[in-house]
Formats: C-alpha cells, sequence, structure tokens
C-alpha cells in the first residue's frame, strides 16, 4: 500500500512541484489550496503525513496543525515556513509538528525528510509487543500508548519516541545531539532547540506541575535524563498512593 501524503499549499507552484516530486517518489498524493478543506481530506483520507504550509487562506497552518494533532496522534506532520522566521517554527512545534522546512527549499529534502518519519513512523508500528513500565506509566509498545495509572496520554511519534527512550534508559544523562539522532534520524537539518520544545511539550502531558518535573530532569551542561527512584521519586508515590 502507498503511503499518502496531504499537502495543503495555496501557491498552485509549489503545490504541483510538490506533487509531481513525491509521484514520482512512490506516494499517493491528496492536495488541496486551503486549511479547511485540508482538515476535512485528513478526515476523509487519513494521509501518513501531512506538509502544511504555515500561511494559508481562512485558518491558517497552525490551526490545521492543532486540529489534526488532536485527531491523529500518530500522524506526522511538516510545516513548510518562511526562512528566517524562529517564531513561526517554535509555535509549529509547540501544536504537535514533527518536523519544519524553510523556503525556499529543494523538494527532494523534504521527500528525504518524509521517508525518514515514515521510517521511524513504521518502525514503531513493527516492534515486538511489550509493555515498559516505570511508575506510574506503561507504554504499550504494540499499539503505542502510554498509559498514567491507566490513562491515555495522547502523543505525538516524537514525544512517544522520546518516552520510550528515556524509559528504557532510567538515570542515562542524554545529550540533545543523541535525542536528535535517536529520535530525528542521523539526518535531520536543523536546530537542537527543537529536542527542548517537545520534552517542554512531554513534560506538561506527563508531569503533575511541569514547572517541576519529577521525571524528566534537566542535566545542567548535557541534556536530558528519566529519573531513576530516589527519594524524590518516592515522595512523588507515596502522595499519589496516599
Amino acid at each position: 500500500m502507498k503511503h499518502k501524503i496531504l499537502i495543503v499549499e495555496d501557491e498552485n507552484s509549489i503545490r504541483s512541484l510538490l506533487k509531481i516530486t513525491f509521484k514520482n517518489s512512490g506516494y499517493s498524493i491528496i492536495e488541496t489550496a486551503c486549511g479547511e478543506e485540508g482538515i476535512e481530506k485528513a478526515k476523509l483520507e487519513k494521509p501518513h503525513v501531512a506538509i502544511l504550509d504555515v500561511m494559508l487562506p481562512g485558518i491558517d497552518g497552525f490551526a490545521v496543525c492543532e486540529v489534526l494533532r488532536k485527531e491523529f496522534p500518530q500522524m506526522g506532520i511538516i510545516m513548510l515556513t518562511a526562512r528566517g522566521q524562529d517564531l513561526d517554527k517554535i509555535s509549529g512545534l509547540k501544536l504537535g509538528a514533527d518536523d519544519y522546512v524553510i523556503k525556499p527549499f529543494n523538494p527532494i529534502e523534504l521527500v528525504l525528510r518524509v521517508q525518514a518519519l515514515l521510517r521511524r513512523i513504521d518502525d514503531m508500528k513493527s516492534k515486538k509487543e511489550t509493555i515498559i513500565e516505570s511508575y506510574p506509566f506503561k507504554i504499550d509498545t504494540t499499539a503505542h500508548i502510554v498509559y498514567k495509572q491507566d490513562k491515555v496520554i495522547e502523543m505525538t511519534p516524537k514525544e512517544y519516541l522520546l518516552m520510550k527512550i528515556f524509559v528504557e534508559n532510567k538515570g542515562k544523562a542524554f545529550t540533545r545531539d543523541e535525542l536528535l539522532d535517536l529520535v530525528w534520524g542521523w539526518d535531520f537539518i536543523g536546530d537542537t532547540k527543537i529536542v527542548d520544545v517537545n520534552i517542554r511539550r512531554l513534560r506538561r502531558k506527563i508531569e503533575d506541575d511541569a514547572s517541576k518535573p519529577i521525571f524528566i530532569e534537566t542535566v545542567w551542561g548535557v541534556g536530558y535524563r528519566w529519573r531513576k527512584p530516589g527519594e524524590k521519586y518516592e515522595k512523588y508515590k507515596k502522595k499519589v498512593n496516599d
């Protein structure tokens, strides 16, 4: 089965170029020039990856990204943003985008990014069934679902991978570059701050108070690690169970 790619881009020349490039690379294409129709087509066609321009007529790419991420937690989302618009990049990542590409861009680079994203998504689906536990969390690696005290936490593919890596390596400090390689791939072209943005987003989902994290520790000058059981962890566990 061909992977489906949704392209939401209002510039005809760019949309046509992407359509031809992705078709020639063996993908099935769904296209539209506006955000509202993009959402409707996504609900109908259920694409594997959505490529969203930030500047769209009607609702913008950020709004489309937010809707799609809530509706399809496992969908890959790549934002197209103007050169130098750092705020656009950060806003898109906060709303659940997996990656961004700066205009003007080489369409072949975008195809390669989509391929890398799909490989990571497909790899997660092909893992052997197992449950990974770290109180109060359980990770079902077959269904790719994270539970906190038996309640499902909705996560993007990147957030899921970060969570899984941390829980499988309790106490190990990862640098931002290591997390980039493990989660985004060695061929990722971008700023390491994408790691920080996703960590902040993940903390908001799993921590009781993201400003005082219990589980994901910041290791100053290095990166991040999952806290090993200890005094602070046991106090949290006692508080929950009391």
